[in-house]
């Protein structure tokens, strides 16, 4: 996972929510508390957070800064705002030594942040999806490499359902719905 990866995630969002920008966004994001709206916002926040993470390479914390959403940004803004940070998190992915390492709950290398970005747009576009009543799965390349990296434990399956179960979003191979669940970016000390 890298830049390439976190690009293909962002572009996929922008793609399937660009064209209902015209819709309600104040609704639940699927089964979230946020709205669609600070469900895209929270995804533009969690990609710069990941950037900064790579360029300030703190060792033991987030860096102390936060990206706040115009309140009165359109969806359409909101997700132009997705657009940005993801090209700066994969512009810092692109440029980092695969040696770095910078912190998210423990020492997380660079293919750690690309999962996680990639994760928070195939996700949360999920949740907005549902949201807005609009159909679509998290494409089965992405989801694959995101659950190799963030969930090593995860059942075999079509990546999509496993990615969805893996994180609270559904039932798979009669399992039931997880309530709790993490995902691993840091590496083992």
């Amino acid at each position: 996972m890298g830049g390439a990866q976190v690009r293909e995630a962002v572009a996929e969002m922008i793609g399937v929510l660009g064209p209902h920008t015209g819709r309600d966004w104040t609704v639940p994001a699927g089964d979230l508390d946020w709205s669609c709206w600070t469900t895209a916002a929270h995804v533009a926040h969690d990609l710069l957070a990941y950037a900064g993470q790579l360029a300030g390479r703190p060792a033991d914390r987030y860096l102390p800064f936060d990206l706040a959403v115009s309140p009165t940004a359109t969806p359409a803004q909101v997700l132009t705002v997705v657009a940005a940070c993801g090209a700066l998190l994969a512009a810092a992915l692109d440029t980092a030594d695969p040696a770095l390492r910078a912190w998210h709950f423990g020492p997380c290398d660079p293919t750690g942040f690309a999962a996680m970005g990639v994760a928070e747009a195939l996700l949360h576009t999920v949740d907005v999806t549902r949201g807005l009543g609009v159909a679509w799965q998290p494409p089965a390349a992405l989801g694959a490499g995101v659950l190799a990296r963030l969930f090593p434990d995860a059942p075999p399956g079509p990546p999509a359902e496993v990615l969805l179960w893996m994180t609270g979003r559904g039932e798979f191979d009669g399992r039931p719905r997880r309530t709790s669940w993490t995902w691993r970016a840091a590496l083992p000390g």
